[in-house]
Formats: C-alpha cells, sequence, structure tokens
C-alpha cells in the first residue's frame, strides 16, 4: 500500500470512508489543534503534544485520544484497542455511522483541556533488578569508597558494569575486568560513556 505523505494523500488511500474522514478532519480543525501526519496517519497536536490522530482500518474509521485513559467518556463511545495499550483510547465508527458532532468535539475539547492541565500517563520503565556478580560484590564489601561510588551509579550504568564482570567466562578474565573498570566506577562514568561523544 501506498503511504501517504500528507493528510490528503491519506483522506484518498482509504476511499471508502473519505467523506466522513473529512468530516473529522474539519472537526479536528475547528478545535485549532495543529494538523501533522506521523506514522503515515494524521496526528493533531497541541503544544507538540499528540491529541487526537484518525486511522482507517478495513471496516472502520476513528480517533485515537493518545491520553484518552483521562476521558470521562460519558458517552460510551470509546475502546481500549489492546489490553497493553494503557493510556491510548478510540473511539470506531463503520460505515453506517452518522456522526454526533456535537458528542465527538465534546471528547476532543475534553482532551485539550486535559492536556492543557497537565493530565498525561507516561509510560513507566521497566526496571530489572541489577544482580551483582560475586567478584564485584567482594570488591564492594572490601572497599567502603568503591561501594560508595557504585551506589551512586545509575541504575543503568551499574547493570552495564554487572554484566560486563559476569559475562566473562574465566575466572581470570573476571579479575582483569573488575581491575579496569575500578577507576571508571570511581569517576562515576559508565563503562561505554568514553564511546558516546565519538
Amino acid at each position: 500500500m501506498k503511504k501517504a505523505t500528507t493528510v490528503d494523500d491519506y483522506i484518498e488511500l482509504h476511499p471508502k470512508f473519505g467523506n466522513k474522514l473529512e468530516e473529522l478532519r474539519a472537526l479536528l480543525l475547528s478545535t485549532g489543534l495543529k494538523e501533522t501526519l506521523k506514522w503515515n496517519a494524521p496526528v493533531y497536536t497541541l503544544d507538540s503534544k499528540n491529541i487526537v490522530g484518525i486511522g482507517a482500518f478495513k471496516n472502520h474509521y476513528g480517533l485515537w485520544f493518545f491520553n484518552g485513559v483521562f476521558l470521562k467518556d460519558k458517552h460510551k463511545l470509546l475502546v481500549n484497542a489492546q489490553e497493553s495499550t494503557k493510556a491510548l483510547r478510540q473511539m470506531r465508527f463503520d460505515e453506517d455511522t452518522i456522526i454526533n458532532k456535537e458528542q465527538v468535539l465534546s471528547y476532543i475539547e475534553e482532551a485539550i483541556q486535559n492536556h492543557k492541565s497537565g493530565k498525561e500517563l507516561k509510560p513507566e520503565r521497566c526496571k530489572q533488578p541489577v544482580v551483582i556478580p560475586e567478584e564485584l560484590q567482594v570488591a564492594l564489601q572490601e572497599d567502603p569508597s568503591l561501594d560508595h561510588a557504585f551506589t551512586t551509579l545509575s541504575h543503568a550504568k551499574q547493570r552495564e558494569y554487572c554484566e560486563h564482570i559476569a559475562s566473562a567466562k574465566r575466572e581470570t578474565t573476571k579479575t582483569t575486568r573488575l581491575e579496569k573498570i575500578k577507576p571508571l566506577i570511581r569517576k562515576g562514568v559508565g563503562l561505554h560513556d568514553k564511546y558516546k561523544n565519538c
């Protein structure tokens, strides 16, 4: 399927729902949201933040509310498209649906107000626990200043060092690696920091 480079292209690529998509587009533009194209679909933003998107599929079309979880949904028009989706909510229509512009506009305006009041569901970062290999654990117990330096490192940097030691097959390699990373830990830098600015 051809990729859309403009919102007009996107609507042309979905002739089955073309007129309905134009109706939704007009509603969205009437609110002052900025029209953009992201992920090859129309997205409407405020302060560079995604508020609502338009989507067309084989048997339905609709609106995506990026922080739809905060909408009151008093008309019971929203669905959670996937169980794993936390914030996104979709308003679906089929080709026989007559769009109630007043209702749809009330959802869009509520989404705008929610954004203005700072309601946003931020993605959770899954922190894997740091498993400290025995060799490093012993070194940290024997040297309180090294232990302090290690505990002040970010979670990601701690994990880098632990994986670096644990991935060595031979004990001699583990010992060599441990000696090489001690000065880096004391400096508060990550194992790969020297490569990040290259």
